[in-house]
């Protein structure tokens, strides 16, 4: 699969050719290496995606298929990625940087995505609401028709799944634009797809750049949603857009996560799980806990510690299953890490480890960045409030627990939270009051399909997740069963 089947080809309505658009180039972070080249879509690649998409979803045989028998196709899926697991996590590894550990875990995400949207088909149903008069009345959904779905780089697979799975299951086509960066697993996803049997033209993939092939997705008029995963800025632009065609979107975009630690926690699992939090995924992560406020009484002893461990972290390729911090995606967006960094330190900031590049040949080469940690700095501090997306995090002390929740709040962000207590009424209570999608108690960055997630102000709008996952991308109709024998009385 990674050996070159499809270096120059894309998914267009059910047929592999060559992209329309300009020649891209995907890179092992780790070493440089050029894995492929291919031309990405062009606006005439998204026409013919978007059309043949909208007539394969209109075929009656698709439209109208009973959802237990889509849900065999949803579930044929999850068992081409699971006979393919090996050879996708590789190539997710070589494609992003990722460590295969984590790969190999987004791998069995997305087959735990598809296997769950079609038992989810299996038991979904409309409502008969209760009438007021003499007639029946029932709340049905139907599909949209042609969801544009636009995945990030730093998990590629599993958004896509979290996207197309649903939609699917909602009886859509998709039309689905992996990163720029990393396209190869969605594209092997995509042949995957087609080996079920899945009716051709219902998923198109069309890698590309985002102001040509994602701008042409969102402004088609065959395109009747769009959810998007990706950054803050272009999530408003895609929201823009939106507004104009008055069309739904789902958007899960940036946030600026806080972890807080109390006073009373269990210091040990609490340390854990902030680098977890922060370090995992080499800080890539939207939900990275990248802003931790810990409690003035143990803020020395907690930094300590985390110093501490941080410098026995293993940075390393993602080829080797002992790597803990593998390098970033891109030489390109290292560099903006580390011009963050700088920018931090002209703020005031204290390195208190790492702060750049690893040192030594095997490094040479890779999108490599220390895993860092920060403070001194006031939580307004543009180090405090702007996402980084990498391996970067910065410490607050807080004193009671109104200065925690309003420092906390006070980000234009809001997608997750970690706190770490042992008492059960403040976690309850700050749960309650911190501003985000997701909380996270004496745990962090854990997920399950069956529950929502999305975020809160600019960290988006709509969720994905869960058994209302298929509705999002449906439409809800109100239909009346007259049951009255006589004519309405208005007329007499």
């Amino acid at each position: 699969m990674a050996g070159g089947s499809f270096d120059d080809e894309i998914l267009v309505a059910g047929r592999w050719r060559v992209g329309a658009g300009a020649v891209m180039e995907t890179r092992n972070p780790a070493t440089g290496e050029v894995l492929a080249r291919l031309h990405g879509a062009g606006a005439g690649d998204v026409d013919d995606a978007v059309s043949g998409a909208a007539e394969a979803a209109a075929d009656p045989a698709w439209r109208s298929m009973p959802p237990h028998e889509r849900a065999r196709y949803l579930t044929a899926i999850a068992d081409g990625i699971a006979a393919r697991a090996g050879e996708l996590a590789a190539l997710q590894t070589a494609d992003t940087g990722k460590s295969i550990n984590e790969t190999r875990a987004l791998v069995a995400s997305a087959q735990g995505t598809f296997r769950y949207f079609a038992a989810a088909l299996e038991t979904m149903e409309d409502a008969l609401t209760p009438p007021r008069g003499p007639y029946l009345t029932m709340s049905v959904h139907e599909p949209i028709g042609v969801v544009g779905a636009i995945t990030p780089w730093n998990s590629p697979i599993a958004s896509d799944a979290q996207k197309i799975a649903p939609a699917l299951a909602g009886g859509n086509g998709v039309v689905l634009k992996p990163a720029e960066w990393t396209p190869l697993v969605s594209l092997a996803l995509g042949r995957l797809i087609l080996e079920s049997g899945l009716p051709a033209g219902l998923v198109s993939v069309l890698p590309g750049p985002g102001a040509v092939t994602g701008e042409a997705i969102v402004r088609h008029p065959g395109v009747g949603k769009v959810s998007f995963t990706g950054g803050t800025d272009t999530g408003r632009r895609i929201g823009a857009v939106a507004a104009g065609k008055v069309m739904p979107v789902s958007l899960e975009l940036g946030g600026k996560s806080p972890t807080i630690v109390f006073p009373d926690a269990d210091l040990d699992q609490a340390v854990a799980g902030l680098l977890f939090g922060i370090f995992s995924s080499s800080g890539q992560s939207c939900i990275a806990g990248s802003r931790v406020f810990v409690h003035a009484d143990v803020y020395d002893r907690v930094l300590d510690e985390l110093v501490r461990r941080t410098e026995r972290l293993r940075v390393g390729p993602g080829t080797d299953p002992d790597t803990q911090v593998a390098p970033l995606v891109a030489h390109a967006h290292r560099d903006r890490v580390a011009a963050m960094v700088d920018r931090a330190r002209d703020e005031g900031a204290r390195v208190l480890c790492g702060g750049g590049p690893p040192r030594g040949s095997a490094y040479d080469d890779g999108a490599y960045y220390l895993p860092t940690i920060l403070d001194g700095l006031p939580n307004g501090a543009a180090t405090c409030q702007e996402e980084i997306f990498g391996p970067v995090l910065v410490a607050l002390p807080f004193c009671d627990e109104d200065d925690l929740v309003e420092q906390a709040n006070d980000t234009v962000y809001g997608l997750a939270c970690g706190l770490w207590t042992r008492d059960y009424r403040t976690a309850w209570r700050v749960a309650r009051r911190i501003e985000a999608g997701t909380v996270w108690i004496n745990t962090y960055k854990q997920f399950s399909i069956s529950t929502p997630f999305g975020g809160m102000k600019q960290s988006g709008i709509g969720r994905e997740k869960g058994r209302d996952g298929i509705l999002a991308y449906m439409r809800q109709k109100s239909v009346y069963w007259g049951l009255d024998e006589g004519p309405l009385p208005w007329a007499g």
